[in-house]
């Protein structure tokens, strides 16, 4: 067992403070996602440039507009609790990203990724906005958790208290994989893929939907 499985604490919405926490767990919890690994070819760097993007997706414009869960857990009595599993969310009605979000945050993606990977970034992005439910819905953006938290229940505890939100709201949930292994995952609560894309100049993509409740 996880020295984390006994002292998980509840989900809550993250803070600015939690930033960091966000983009340390997320940043492991991705290092072998396929779409970061094509974003960032070099294992090398992957971690650190992970962990970069999140904090600008959480710093930018996750947390300040009060669209990301965090669940806290205590390695061992006494300590103060750390981030160990955390949610983007967007709510229905809503865009991904604001457009003074991204216009703050461009410039620092240009030095993250390089400007010369933009224009494929930007294509992907719009094949991925294509695929969007045109009904009210929210969108699960991200999820994940500290290699010390999995096996713990954090993930669904974070994942659950989304879905109650969408379900008090009366919409679907809608998310994108890139890694297909997560998607028997998801299936366990009601997704289902309603879209593939398998565009060779891109990493293969499932759109999944949960239907209103």
């Amino acid at each position: 067992m996880s020295p984390m499985a006994a002292t998980v604490e509840s989900v809550r919405t993250a803070t600015m403070n939690d930033v960091s926490g966000v983009a340390r767990v997320l940043g492991r919890a991705f290092y072998h996602d396929p779409f970061f690994r094509w974003v960032f070819p070099d294992d090398n760097r992957r971690m650190a440039q992970t962990t970069r993007a999140f904090a600008l997706i959480a710093g930018f414009g996750g947390v300040p507009e009060g669209r990301a869960t965090v669940c806290e857990a205590r390695e061992r009595p006494g300590d103060a609790p750390v981030v160990c599993g955390a949610a983007l969310w967007t709510p229905p009605g809503e865009p991904g990203e604001r457009p003074s979000v991204m216009l703050r945050s461009l410039p620092h993606w240009i030095t993250l990724v390089g400007l010369a990977r933009l224009p494929e970034m930007l294509r992907y992005m719009i094949e991925l906005r294509a695929s969007s439910p045109e009904e009210a819905h929210w969108y699960l953006s991200s999820l994940g958790t500290a290699p010390a938290a999995r096996g713990t229940g954090v993930g669904s505890r974070l994942l659950r208290a989304g879905l109650a939100q969408a379900d008090a709201d009366g919409v679907p949930v809608y998310l994108e994989t890139m890694n297909s292994a997560n998607i028997g995952y998801y299936e366990r609560y009601d997704f289902r893929v309603v879209r593939a894309i398998n565009d060779p100049a891109f990493p293969s993509t499932y759109c999944m939907l949960r239907p209103a409740v």
